[in-house]
């Protein structure tokens, strides 16, 4: 049996709200790597969105790599795995490959192609168990760009999508290459996309399959992989089968994550037999919602920040996200400043502020309501509005798809 510790979108660099994320990441790093040692783990998967940025600063990345390198040191004869998610650029991600490969890490981006063919060596990843037997393998898939989907043609079964039918083309074609060199032993498949039917984080995930595509099917993945780990949906799930699953991010990377169980999942492969296990990881800061349910008067602020029972002199790193939620009756124009004038005497860190819509209504009204920034409206909403005022009429499935192809390249 080998055990592979499902990881994904760690978005190292991240702040949240101009509040750097540091202070986090270094310790549920140090929680990986009381996992990995824990559980004796064979095989790490970091399933893409390794940093937040494309460009991701130095301290970024020394964090990065000097978190590999523990893990590493940790759980000596672990394989590692990353593949490049939508927030990488593939070719930084693997430009340290050579020294990588010395801690038993192996890096892959985007597909190449020579002559039209795949070059798949560089995605199939063997894993030996803790006899130093090859047991499995890793066939890793980044994030596909535009550029690992070529000739995109329209396939049937696939309601003439030609990104659906060029994902589970990219998919067929690596495992009809590669099936060889597997010698019939397990194997475990890599994803950074949108499967249908995944639950997003309204502000932290971005939509974005080219061709103005939004999701893709579970069933692109071929159904001989033993476990499909995914990465680009930041809330643990699984889609469609329960060998499809989302690991989740390791931190809340929005203000609505604050109720999702972050953390990693734990797969275990013996032949046919495959289990996996959510194993949750404690939040470094705590991230909370006022109050905890329902909507509060702004009156009633300083009372609920004051039944915290924090330490005044909290360093600012441990200080706790807040997210605040108000009702609408009542609340004056300036309310902003009269939130920040109260939480100024708090060791809080306000990360959003949410006014109560009215039930059963997304129109007009809603839309241009002074109360709410334009940051809190949800572009899409936008998108529909403006197109009924321009065209008199809603938008079609066409125009949806060229908005999303807009936005997701912004």
């Amino acid at each position: 049996m080998i055990r592979i510790l499902h990881t994904a979108d760690w978005h190292v660099g991240q702040t949240l709200r101009g509040f750097s994320r540091e202070h986090e990441h270094r310790k549920v790093f140090g929680r990986l790597e009381e996992i990995v040692v824990e559980r004796n783990v064979d095989a790490l998967v970091v399933a893409g969105d390794v940093f937040d940025s494309q460009n991701p600063s130095g301290e970024a990345q020394q964090l990065l790599y000097n978190a590999l390198v523990r893990l590493s040191r940790a759980q000596p004869r672990m394989t590692v795995v990353i593949v490049a998610g939508n927030h990488d650029a593939a070719g930084r991600l693997e430009a340290p490959r050579p020294l990588l490969e010395a801690f038993n890490i192996r890096v892959v981006g985007n597909v190449r192609r020579r002559d039209r063919r795949i070059e798949a060596a560089q995605h199939l990843v063997p894993i030996f168990d803790a006899g130093g037997a090859m047991a499995a393998h890793v066939l890793a898939v980044s994030y596909p760009t535009a550029a690992c989907l070529p000739n995109l043609t329209r396939l049937d079964g696939d309601s003439g999508s030609p990104v659906i039918a060029g994902v589970r083309s990219l998919y067929a074609e690596l495992l009809d290459t590669l099936r060889g060199q597997m010698d019939g032993l397990p194997f475990v498949l890599t994803g950074h996309l949108h499967v249908a039917g995944g639950i997003e984080s309204e502000g932290a995930e971005r939509r974005i399959l080219v061709g103005g595509q939004h999701a893709v099917p579970h069933d692109v993945f071929p159904t001989e992989a033993s476990y499909v780990a995914l990465g680009h949906l930041h809330k643990a799930q699984a889609i469609g089968r329960d060998s499809v699953r989302y690991s989740g991010s390791l931190i809340p990377l929005s203000a609505t994550e604050q109720p999702y169980a972050h953390g990693v999942t734990l797969v275990s492969v013996d032949g046919a037999q495959v289990t996996s296990e959510h194993i949750p990881i404690d939040r470094p800061v705590p991230f909370l919602r006022l109050p905890e349910s329902g909507d509060m008067r702004l009156t009633e602020l300083g009372d609920h920040l004051t039944a915290l029972g924090l330490q005044p002199d909290l360093p600012i790193n441990e200080r706790p996200f807040v997210q605040i939620r108000l009702a609408r009756n009542g609340l004056p124009s300036g309310f902003r400043e009269e939130i920040d004038r109260i939480t100024e005497n708090f060791p809080v860190r306000v990360v959003d502020t949410r006014v109560a819509t009215i039930p059963g209504t997304l129109n007009e009204t809603v839309l241009t309501d002074p109360l709410i920034r334009l940051a809190e409206r949800d572009p899409e909403d936008m998108f529909k509005l403006a197109f009924e005022r321009e065209f008199g009429a809603a938008p079609g499935v066409a125009h949806l798809d060229v908005f999303h192809r807009a936005r997701a390249e912004a």
